[in-house]
C-alpha cells in the first residue's frame, strides 16, 4: 500500500505483511525521457537547463544516447518522379544525400564522391524517371550501372560555377565575354521554345569562334608550360579554358542533360521539372550546416550521430527514436582490461624514489631569480 512519498517525491510503498518499505522505478520510463531530452537538445537547439537540473547532469543521462545507430529509411516502394543527388562534406566524410523535392529518401556516407558510394544509394531505392545531378563521375557511372531508364539533369548552377572558373566574372577575351553571357541566359529559360532559341545562339558562337580556338602555341626558350600540358609536347591549344568551356556544353547537348527538365516526354510545360539541386543545398544540406553551426565542436562520431538524427527527422515517414534503442546502447559490455606479459614489463635499468641531495631536493635558501 502507498506510504507516503520521499524527499525527492517519489510514492513510497509499505509492505502490509512484512512492514518495509520500498520505492518502485521504471528504466524503460527513465530512458525514454533521456533520450527525448537528448534530441530536444541535439535536434530542437534546447538548452541543458532547460531539459535537466544542469548541464553536467544532462551530459552524464545523455551519454548513451551517442550509441545509438540511425540507419537510413526504408526502400521507396515506388519510383520517384525526379530526385536531387549531391554530397555534402564535413570533417573527413562526405555524406551523400537523395531529396525528391520534399524529404529526404536516403543517404550513404564515405570518404568521397565516388561510384561504389552512390551505388549504395542506386542499389537500394527505384530508379526515378529523372536525376538532377552535379555532374560528378562517380554519380554518373553509377546511374549508367543501376538506373539505365534514368533520365539525367544537369544543374544548371554547377554549370555556371564551372564556367565562372574556366573564365572568371570578367574575361578578358570578348569569346569569353559572349560564353559567359550564353551561360547567364542559360538561366532563363522558361520553356521548350526558348531552349531552342539558346541552342541556335549557342551554335552561333561555335561558328563565330571556330577558327580562332584552333589557334595553337609552340614552346619557346624559358617560357613556362601551362598546368596539365607534358613536357614533351611540341605545341598546345592556345585557349584551353575556352575550349573546355566548349567540350562542356558540346557533351551536355549530345547526352541531352541540358533540357530533360523541360522534355515535353517527361513533363508538360505548365508543370516543369527541377533544373537545379539548390532544393537540396537549401533544405536537407542548410540543416545540416545549421546544426553544426550550433553544436561546435562535435568529435567525429557525434557528428555523424548528430546528423543521421537530422536527416531521419527530415524523411517522409521518420524512425520511432526509442524503437532504435537497444540493451547493449545503455548497457554497454565492460571493457576487457588489457593483460600485460612478461615482455611488456620495462626491461631498463630501476630507478630509486629514496631522496638524494644529489637531486637538487634539498632546501633552497634565498630569492628566487637572484644571482647572488
Amino acid at each position: 500500500m502507498k506510504n507516503g512519498t520521499t524527499s525527492a517525491g517519489r510514492t513510497r510503498w509499505r509492505c502490509r505483511t512484512c512492514g518495509a518499505s520500498s520505492t518502485q522505478s521504471r528504466p524503460d520510463i527513465t530512458r525514454k525521457a533521456e533520450l527525448d531530452a537528448f534530441l530536444g537538445w541535439l535536434r530542437d537547439g534546447r538548452r541543458p537547463t532547460e531539459v535537466a537540473s544542469s548541464a553536467r547532469t544532462f551530459r552524464r543521462q545523455s551519454a548513451w544516447c551517442w550509441n545509438i545507430e540511425v540507419p537510413p529509411p526504408k526502400p521507396a516502394t515506388t519510383s520517384a518522379q525526379v530526385l536531387l543527388l549531391d554530397g555534402t562534406y564535413f570533417q573527413s566524410w562526405c555524406l551523400l544525400i537523395a531529396f525528391d523535392g520534399q524529404h529526404v529518401i536516403d543517404w550513404q556516407w564515405c570518404d568521397r564522391e565516388k561510384k561504389i558510394a552512390w551505388q549504395q544509394i542506386t542499389g537500394r531505392q527505384p530508379a526515378p524517371a529523372v536525376a538532377v545531378i552535379d555532374g560528378g563521375n562517380g554519380l554518373a557511372a553509377a546511374i549508367a550501372a543501376d538506373w539505365p531508364t534514368t533520365r539525367i539533369q544537369r544543374c544548371y548552377f554547377h554549370i555556371f560555377q564551372t564556367v565562372r572558373r574556366h573564365h572568371t566574372f570578367k574575361p578578358r577575351l570578348e569569346p569569353g565575354r559572349e560564353i559567359l553571357t550564353l551561360t547567364k541566359a542559360l538561366m532563363n529559360v522558361r520553356n521548350a521554345d526558348q531552349a531552342v532559341l539558346w541552342l541556335h545562339a549557342y551554335n552561333d558562337w561555335e561558328q563565330k569562334w571556330d577558327q580562332y580556338l584552333r589557334h595553337r602555341t609552340y614552346p619557346k626558350l624559358h617560357t613556362s608550360r601551362p598546368k596539365g600540358v607534358s613536357e614533351k609536347a611540341t605545341w598546345w591549344y592556345t585557349h584551353r579554358d575556352l575550349r573546355k568551356t566548349r567540350g562542356l556544353f558540346r557533351r551536355l547537348i549530345a547526352d541531352e542533360h541540358l533540357f530533360t527538365w523541360i522534355d515535353p516526354r517527361l513533363t508538360d510545360q505548365t508543370t516543369p521539372l527541377q533544373r537545379t539541386t539548390s532544393p537540396l543545398e537549401g533544405g536537407p544540406n542548410k540543416a545540416l550546416k545549421d546544426l553544426f553551426r550550433l553544436h561546435r565542436g562535435f568529435l567525429t562520431e557525434h557528428a555523424r550521430r548528430a546528423a543521421e538524427w537530422k536527416l531521419n527527422s527530415l524523411t517522409a515517414n521518420p524512425h520511432d527514436p526509442w524503437s532504435l534503442v537497444r540493451p547493449e546502447h545503455h548497457n554497454p559490455p565492460p571493457a576487457r582490461p588489457k593483460q600485460t606479459t612478461v615482455e611488456d614489463e620495462p626491461t631498463g635499468p630501476a630507478f630509486g624514489t629514496a631522496f638524494s641531495w644529489e637531486d637538487g631536493n634539498g632546501i633552497q635558501h634565498g630569492w628566487g631569480g637572484r644571482s647572488h
